[in-house]
């Protein structure tokens, strides 16, 4: 009957998409099953929403003069890929929902200067650029994308516009899928007009794909493929300048102020800078502990994480040694001494992976354990992944790290935020349940010592499952999770 429902639906979507040119197209829910509204819908595990929840003292990562403001440029929020922001989310107080059914996972989300989100939606079929009302969550305008290519695993597949960034000008820059760079500006109406098309295929193979894009400093957009070419375009004339490192790339990377381009292989940690040419340069390269192995719950036998800038000095992310480990190194392109700060084991050896990048503060980390989770039918039918949440400090000058608390809490597969101004940790989270039902929940972590503070019923079933999507959380506290079958709003009243 779900089925039906949900096939039902998709096509008066897509027929729906093909007429959103100027007008606005009203939410419909993501379905849920029929036991959906005998779920708890909001669980407090405090009297005081507030009690221990403290603003983080930490620095803001610099605002990249070719990206829009922190917090609404990409999947993990700045160019240092922090997955934090300065402003709050919600608190847990009088919650309401909304959902909008797209038949695709509507993934990464960035805010424009008006405060719309801009998206892409992945569906079977493959990508597209989206506009939503950030209240109301009606559709506005729609964009779109070259299509899927044949073959690989569409659950696994990232490529296409996962990764995608909004610039300092509203524009979507999209790495596509058949091999391109697209830059995407808005339009009155509002609406999405095709600007410019960067062609990548002298250099990236028709087996590659080109997983993510960011800018540097210096405005190069930078870009990745799976099968390990590193390049940049320089955006006014169009030349492209690559090399080949013959190593599988699965994530994105971060960028800093000093021209620095990290990237995490799945043999080793990169600094990229660009040589006298604009040429990528590899400046120094850290081989990491790798059992070799695809663990389950991640897309390559490697690092799962996307590298993670810390403050001035570090770069963090984690390995895949069993059990994982969470590794930290000095970033600077010379150091003196080793450039190891510290490898910290996390999570129970034989069930410890993760496909999502850590929060980082200026010398604090969480990460999230994603291992078990394969696929949507990982978590169907009432099952659940072994889940924990772990953070791991630096210590006092950087002469080693250790961890600080673990969380029960099981998150198959979200990519979690901290919110440095209440200091909390907001991560989406399944329990195994006797009945079958597929309750996924908004879930709270106090950041100073791991409890849990709240959850708040996402929604039940497939389509509410979130598969490697982040979370989000606007400059008005609005939270997005994107999911299997759209978009979930979540909010204080």
């Amino acid at each position: 009957m779900r089925r039906c429902l949900i096939a039902g639906m998709a096509l008066a979507l897509v027929g729906l998409l093909e007429s959103v040119a100027s007008a606005g197209v009203p939410a419909v829910p993501i379905p849920e099953g029929p036991g959906a509204g005998e779920l708890p819908q909001f669980i407090r595990y405090r009297d005081n929403p507030d009690s221990g929840s403290l603003p983080i003292p930490a620095r803001e990562p610099p605002r990249h003069p070719f990206m829009a403001p922190n917090g609404k440029s990409n999947i993990h929020d700045d160019a240092y890929m922090t997955d934090t922001y300065r402003w709050a989310g919600p608190r847990g107080r009088d919650m309401e929902r909304r959902s909008s059914f797209q038949a695709a996972e509507c993934a990464t989300h960035t805010f424009d200067s008006q405060g719309r989100v801009v998206t892409v939606c992945i569906g079977v079929e493959g990508p597209r650029l989206a506009m939503f009302d950030p209240d109301t969550l009606e559709l506005l305008a729609v964009h779109p994308l070259p299509p899927r290519q044949p073959g690989g695993d569409p659950f696994t597949d990232f490529s296409g516009g996962g990764y995608f960034y909004l610039d300092h000008r509203d524009r979507a820059v999209i790495p596509t899928t058949n091999r391109q760079l697209w830059i995407v500006r808005e339009t009155a109406g509002p609406g999405f007009a095709l600007e410019r098309v960067y062609d990548l295929n002298s250099v990236v193979t028709p087996d590659d794909k080109v997983f993510s894009a960011l800018p540097d400093w210096a405005g190069r957009i930078w870009f990745a493929s799976q099968k390990g070419v590193v390049g940049n375009v320089e955006p006014r004339s169009g030349r492209i300048r690559a090399l080949r490192l013959g190593e599988q790339i699965a994530n994105s990377f971060a960028v800093d102020e000093t021209g620095g381009v990290f990237i995490v292989t799945d043999a080793a940690l990169y600094r990229f800078d660009a040589g006298p040419n604009g040429k990528p340069r590899v400046t120094w390269r850290e081989v990491y502990p790798n059992s070799g192995i695809r663990k389950p719950g991640q897309v390559s036998a490697g690092s799962g994480t996307t590298p993670t800038l810390m403050g001035t000095d570090y770069v963090s992310i984690t390995d895949n040694a069993d059990p994982m480990d969470v590794v930290v190194y000095r970033r600077a392109a010379q150091v003196e001494g080793s450039r190891l700060v510290c490898m910290q084991p996390v999570f129970d050896k034989g069930q410890s992976a993760t496909d999502n990048s850590l929060i980082g503060t200026d010398t604090a980390m969480v990460v999230e354990n994603n291992y078990g989770y394969t696929g949507p039918l990982a978590t169907q039918g009432g099952k659940s992944t072994p889940g924990g949440l772990e953070r791991v400090d630096i210590d006092a000058g950087g002469s080693g790290c250790h961890k600080v608390w673990h969380s029960d809490e099981r998150a198959p597969s979200v990519v979690p935020k901290l919110s440095r101004a209440n200091g909390l940790v907001y991560t989406y989270t399944k329990d195994p349940r006797s009945d079958g039902q597929d309750a996924w929940y908004l879930t709270t972590l106090d950041f100073a010592n791991g409890e849990t503070v709240y959850k708040r019923l996402g929604g039940e079933g497939l389509g509410y499952n979130n598969h490697y999507a982040p979370i989000s959380i606007a400059p008005d506290a609005n939270l997005y999770v994107g999911t299997l079958g759209g978009l979930v709003l979540l909010r204080d009243r």
